[in-house]
């Protein structure tokens, strides 16, 4: 890991292409010349980025660790669910096989399938570079379209995800254009903490796919907060995921559609609780 920051720290900013699993290599030079100039800087063969530690408060997953494992993990099956399912739908199984939880954020597409449920999760995000390790919030991450807020010679290490609270409910789903390997039209996670009174303690959320960046919904989270579920209004639900996101028309979908898919998939969610 040393290594590698400090090539980062030597050269200019641009030089070098960061690689993990290194799967969208091919789709990035057909779609940028600038981007055949550049030396890869291949981080897969780096051991520590590969670990997966579940502790008392949580878990710590390397960046360098594939959506196959995560999908397959036990333990974040059980305690994480959202991760997993998140990271069975990014691509085809080839595709899971070599690509990293480490660098499906890096890449930092607003449509990445494994944002939401961080963002839901509450994670959290251990950077590296010269002048050591820092943590961050995962929703400070992302600053603008293909923008993250790593330095010049920072390199992501691992992501932190804390155990959910006691007596939650979850909800991962994605919406494309087929049932499988597509990019998400939508994407919505939704983490709630109940108490024994079936009233909501706590809700948290994250949608892909609608913004330039990966978004939550903090005017509907607290509108939530202490509520059970038959005083929820649906139309206020609405109105407050229109004040929190601004969806974009672009190839995949319009705005309207995502506004109206992401309105239907909150409530689903919100019903989930019962």
């Amino acid at each position: 890991m040393g290594e590698a920051i400090s090539l980062l720290s030597k050269m200019p900013l641009d030089h070098y292409q960061i690689i993990s699993g290194g799967t969208d290599v091919m789709v990035t030079q057909r779609l940028s010349m600038h981007q055949k100039n550049r030396d890869w800087l291949d981080l897969s063969a780096i051991p520590d980025l590969k670990e997966i530690e579940v502790h008392d408060k949580g878990i710590r997953i390397g960046a360098g660790v594939t959506l196959s494992a995560l999908r397959r993990h036990p333990q974040v099956q059980k305690f994480w669910p959202m991760l997993a399912a998140s990271a069975a739908v990014t691509g085809a199984a080839p595709i899971q096989n070599r690509a990293t939880l480490g660098g499906n954020l890096c890449n930092a597409s607003p449509a990445a399938d494994n944002a939401p449920v961080l963002l839901a999760y509450g994670a959290s995000l251990e950077i590296a570079g010269q002048q050591g390790s820092r943590i961050m919030d995962y929703a400070a991450f992302h600053v603008a379209y293909r923008k993250t807020a790593l330095a010049a010679a920072e390199l992501l290490v691992a992501v932190h995800i804390p155990y959910p609270p006691d007596k939650s409910v979850s909800l991962y789903r994605k919406v494309g254009t087929r049932a499988a390997q597509a990019i998400a039209k939508v994407g919505v996670a939704a983490c709630f903490q109940i108490d024994a009174a079936k009233t909501i303690v706590q809700a948290r959320f994250g949608i892909a796919s609608v913004a330039a960046i990966p978004c939550s919904l903090p005017t509907v989270s607290h509108y939530l907060q202490g509520k059970k579920i038959k005083q929820i209004d649906a139309a206020i639900v609405r109105k407050g995921i229109t004040h929190d996101i601004a969806p974009v028309d672009d190839i995949r979908s319009s705005a309207e559609y995502r506004l109206e898919t992401t309105s239907r998939l909150i409530w689903d969610a919100i019903q989930h609780v019962e």
